[in-house]
């Protein structure tokens, strides 16, 4: 099955696979994905395969969407991630993004995030977006609120007793 990618002026979104394993490792192991996202302790190409198999294929398969690769156009060079996450214990779907840290502060998250919300409404008839994010990501709750989604407060997951950032938007 093919899944739909999506473009930007400078950008290819293209849903995650296992050939972008070197890049999955790459992502989860900076510093700021383990301090805001989670260490998700991978600490090979074959875990980052599996990882990729296991964690965001089924969604992609089961619902059409899930975790896309930012890529360059003008290089082809692997940015980072963006995507939308059928997220256990948030109601409706989570819009998440991360970049190498090379590639941060040059407007690429916000233009790929952007194309993913357009794609959220527009294609995948989701009609309302959430996001969460820690307390001291502020580059994140910037980025969420430029996206144009409001804070709602604070929130904990299940399983989980970290206070989180919980952001919305309607369509």
């Amino acid at each position: 099955m093919t899944h739909q990618t999506f473009e930007t002026e400078r950008l290819l979104l293209q849903p995650t696979l296992e050939q972008d394993a070197d890049l999955i490792l790459e992502l989860m192991n900076t510093p700021k994905w383990i301090q805001y996202i989670g260490d998700r302790k991978l600490s090979s190409i074959e875990k980052a395969q599996q990882y990729i198999r296991e964690k965001m294929m089924p969604q992609l398969e089961r619902l059409g969407y899930s975790n896309y690769t930012i890529i360059r156009k003008s290089d082809k060079v692997k940015l980072g991630t963006a995507g939308l996450y059928d997220r256990e214990g948030l109601d409706g779907i989570d819009i998440g993004f991360a970049l190498l840290p090379a590639y941060e502060r040059q407007g690429y998250a916000y233009e790929a995030s952007n194309r993913i919300k357009q794609a959220a409404f527009e294609e995948f008839g989701i009609t309302e977006l959430c996001a969460i994010t820690t307390p001291d990501n502020k580059s994140s709750q910037k980025l969420l609120e430029k996206l144009g989604l409001i804070s709602q407060g604070i929130i904990t997951l299940s399983n989980d007793d970290e206070e989180l950032l919980f952001y919305t938007l309607k369509k």
